[in-house]
């Protein structure tokens, strides 16, 4: 059985917020602070792709929404210029501490509202949570064979 949508994307938040605070703690080893952010990075954007092409056009049918779902795919579209700009930083740490600001601001709106506002909607989240999960296999596929 699928899991629930919300608590897919919840996971995905925890995992973003575990890999931010093992970043922090890696110190002075160059070599494990590029691969986690090369990690935080995807995960950021494999998150947004499913919350932008599944759950958000179905949170705004079902809740009437379009102007917190625009609000939100804002708030995806600044991460991921700032992402754009992790290969050339020259400051990582200043990157990922900045991804991570605007990140975790995007999480907590998330959470407080959009989620929120989802569960009360009676949308089909276990359904939601499939398509999610498929299309994050899809892509994973793609990924692999790349």
């Amino acid at each position: 059985m699928a899991q629930d949508a919300i608590a897919l994307l919840e996971a995905d938040h925890q995992r973003v917020e575990g890999l931010f605070r093992e970043f922090k703690s890696a110190g002075g080893d160059p070599a494990a602070k590029l691969h986690l952010a090369q990690i935080i990075c995807m995960e950021l954007t494999l998150h947004a792709m499913v919350e932008e092409e599944i759950f958000y056009p179905a949170f705004a049918t079902a809740v009437g929404d379009e102007q917190l779902v625009e609000h939100a795919r804002k708030e995806h579209q600044r991460v991921k210029e700032l992402i754009a700009r992790v290969p050339q930083a020259e400051n990582l740490d200043g990157a990922i501490e900045a991804i991570w600001r605007n990140a975790l601001e995007h999480i907590e709106e998330e959470r407080r509202d959009i989620f929120t506002k989802a569960k009360a909607s009676g949308m089909e989240l276990a359904t939601l949570g499939g398509r999610i999960q498929s299309r994050r296999a899809e892509v994973a596929t793609t990924v692999q064979e790349a």
